[in-house]
């Protein structure tokens, strides 16, 4: 009897993260079964009615849940302009001269689009890889995994994605000290996508794959540069106002110079494109938008609420430590990420708990080995999901048979999750 008291903490984490992923599975959205999650949270740990509203109060009105919110609103904003604006077209047919490789033609596009952490990018790819393999002879499987997977190489070194801010504010980093740990990821990521989909063995091409005549495109480096300076504002920019706040002002928050870069790169954009105030106008309205603004107050919450309730700590002791820390930095992202499909869900759901345990089992200077081999599982999860938004619109698009694509993602998927276990080794 006492055995089954002490498992009591982790039957409700367990339960807790059950329902989270029942709401997501009914598509009640990211948002609301995380907010829910914490609801249920509250309830099995008996705190009071008051107290759950006083902690959600105090995360509404903590200055990382507004900074946070600020940073992905002008993502989304400046993401929104420059595909709606023709700009992100322009500035990959400002490049196009520069590529001879067919296999890098077929693999470029999508990489650029994956500089855009838009949702469903990978439709925006899709034809302009239909377009780099015309007589090529390309399968239309291949054409789909290509596209899905060149597409998200950089999602765990990109400091323009929200779930890579949203991870780094948790864990109590600058975006680029945090992006100092996982930048291996984006090299493991090209690299087994070149080893399983590009190599001549796996991927034969006519004429060997030899290069292509790209000279009808012409090559400009002046048009690439004003093409492209909204994207070159926002990453350099965030790198230089970050560095110059923390030697001027070293207790101001990292988020204001990513704050401050970013509206310089909408500017950029703006200007570029006289007349698109309406854009903006429009996106702020979009229900995407608002949904992700409200992701974002929801992981808030539910971090603060997995933090008062205490049940963090009463697992750190029954686990001794490392052993919750492994089910909560390699199994629950993965299952949460291959369940939602989104980056921000096992973010969300999964960080704060790997965070805490870190704390509670008195880890600290290991902090970053854990929230690396946290990422790296739950973006093997969402790449190995079969409901991942970008494959199932690339399936569609090359009316590809979902479950005969899916078979060819899922073992590079599993080898990534590998790859960050033995990172994570090499962090301790």
């Amino acid at each position: 009897m006492d055995f089954l008291q002490n498992l009591l903490p982790l039957f409700k984490i367990i339960f807790v993260f059950i329902c989270m992923l029942a709401g997501i599975r009914l598509r009640l959205g990211v948002g609301p079964s995380i907010l829910a999650g914490g609801g249920v949270l509250a309830l099995l740990t008996s705190m009071k009615l008051g107290e759950v509203i006083k902690v959600s109060a105090e995360a509404l009105a903590d200055d990382k849940t507004i900074f946070l919110a600020f940073i992905v609103a002008l993502i989304m904003i400046l993401s929104g302009l420059l595909e709606k604006t023709g700009q992100a077209g322009r500035i990959m047919n400002s490049l196009t001269g520069y590529l001879k490789s067919p296999r890098l033609r077929l693999v470029f596009f999508p990489a650029l689009i994956g500089l855009l952490p838009m949702p469903g990018g990978a439709i925006f790819s899709a034809p302009m890889i239909q377009e780099a393999a015309n007589g090529l002879d390309v399968s239309g499987r291949d054409k789909v995994v290509i596209n899905y997977w060149f597409r998200h190489v950089w999602e765990l070194t990109w400091p323009l994605y929200p779930g890579m801010i949203l991870a780094a504010s948790l864990c109590g980093m600058g975006i680029f000290e945090y992006i100092g740990y996982t930048f291996p990821g984006a090299f493991a990521c090209i690299g087994l996508g070149c080893f399983f989909y590009l190599r001549p063995s796996v991927l034969p091409m006519k004429n060997n794959g030899n290069e292509a005549d790209v000279s009808a495109n012409g090559r400009d480096f002046r048009i690439v540069l004003k093409e492209g300076l909204p994207l070159i504002v926002a990453i350099g920019g965030a790198f230089l106002f970050e560095t110059l706040l923390s030697l001027i002002l070293p207790g101001i928050p990292f988020e204001i110079g990513i704050i401050l870069a970013l509206l310089a790169a909408v500017l950029c954009s703006l200007f570029a494109n006289p007349g698109s105030m309406s854009i903006i106008r429009a996106l702020l309205f979009e229900k995407r938008f608002l949904n992700m603004i409200f992701m974002i107050v929801c992981v808030f919450v539910f971090k603060d609420i997995l933090g008062a309730c205490g049940v963090v700590d009463e697992l750190a002791r029954l686990a001794g430590g490392e052993a919750a820390l492994i089910a909560a930095a390699v199994f629950v992202p993965f299952l949460v990420g291959f369940i939602a499909g989104i980056t921000l869900a096992f973010v969300g759901a999964a960080m704060p708990l790997v965070v805490g345990l870190v704390h509670a089992s008195g880890l600290q200077d290991q902090l970053p080995a854990w929230a690396v081999l946290c990422m790296f599982s739950g973006f093997s999860g969402i790449m190995a999901s079969p409901l991942h938004i970008c494959f199932l619109l690339t399936c569609e698009y090359f009316k590809v048979d979902m479950v005969d694509a899916w078979k060819k993602v899922v073992i590079p998927s599993l080898m990534l999750m590998l790859l960050g276990v033995a990172y994570f080794y090499v962090l301790l």
